[in-house]
């Protein structure tokens, strides 16, 4: 039975952890056997970690996690725990000496929400691992969404809350799936009408509008909607970074303004590699899933 989720992809098992006090914490979405990976980020004030390993021309073929986390840069430390708890579990590339876990990561800034002292470091990381499950359904307030927020373009005391969102669809033996954190600075987008975005007396405001008649950010480089997308279909590593690129289709599609300066946009790529797939296909679905994992966040007014 479909559970709208990305652990519908066979092999994928997802994990959160968070501090609710402090309004931040982290997810790990974990494929032991490996799965072939890719990445394409479009915004430009990203912050991530082993992105160059998905470059075509680079030797490591397979990832064994990937992880969104709070924190701004700090976040990076989770990635540790991460590679701890996937040690343990003999999970990694064979060196020879030991099994070298393979974890991507990217991070969103939610310093200011909350505690900025406390950031996912690399026991939250262990802990959102060890949490881990292919049952997990989990959306909203939990994990990286956790102090997630949308419409930044009058600061903090306009925005609205944000948080995690998931989904999949099925052809056939055929699944693709998208997780999403959705931290941007834009406005949310549903069926071409306006859902989420800067508050002002109580009523959604435009930010397109805001720009156009030359309003000053109050948000620089505090920004980003990070997503994976992972089907069972057969890619190779350039069809999966293919997948990645095209899947920002659906970012585009319902975040407006999308890929600023001022955002980290981030979207991995995970290929099982169970089924026989069209690239073609796989990808459009992939935009078409990552536009309705985005689309079925409950924002909300702070």
């Amino acid at each position: 039975m479909i559970k709208n989720y990305i652990t519908d992809v066979e092999g994928i098992k997802v994990g959160h952890a968070q501090n609710f006090e402090a309004m931040t914490g982290c997810t790990v979405i974990i494929c032991e056997d490996g799965a072939v990976g890719g990445v394409d980020v479009r915004g430009s004030a990203p912050g991530t970690r082993e992105t160059d390993l998905f470059k075509s021309e680079n030797m490591v073929e397979e990832i064994h996690a990937i992880v969104i986390s709070g924190g701004s840069a700090f976040g990076l430390a989770s990635s540790n725990g991460v590679m701890k708890y996937l040690e343990e579990k003999g999970v990694g590339l064979d060196v020879g000496v030991t099994k070298v876990p393979i974890v991507a990561s990217a991070v969103l800034f939610d310093l200011w929400i909350g505690d900025s002292t406390i950031r996912p470091d690399e026991n939250m990381g262990y802990e959102a691992a060890k949490n881990s499950s292919i049952e997990n359904v989990e959306i909203g307030n939990v994990g990286a969404g956790t102090g997630a927020t949308v419409g930044k373009a009058l600061g903090p005391n306009s925005c609205m809350k944000s948080g995690l969102g998931s989904a999949s669809i099925i052809v056939g033996d055929l699944v693709v799936s998208a997780i999403v954190v959705v931290n941007a600075v834009g406005d949310i987008f549903k069926d071409g009408i306006q859902i989420a975005g800067p508050i002002v007396d109580g009523k959604i405001k435009s930010t397109m509008d805001l720009m156009k008649v030359g309003y000053e950010t109050r948000f620089t480089n505090t920004n980003t909607t990070i997503a994976v997308v992972a089907t069972n279909g057969i890619l190779t590593k350039p069809q999966a970074n293919k997948m990645a690129q095209v899947a920002h289709d659906g970012m585009a599609r319902a975040i407006k303004p999308v890929h600023t300066m001022m955002d980290g946009d981030t979207i991995f790529a995970m290929s099982t590699g169970k089924v026989k797939a069209d690239i073609n296909l796989v990808s459009q679905l992939a935009a078409e899933v990552l536009e309705t994992a985005i689309k079925g966040i409950e924002y909300s007014i702070i």
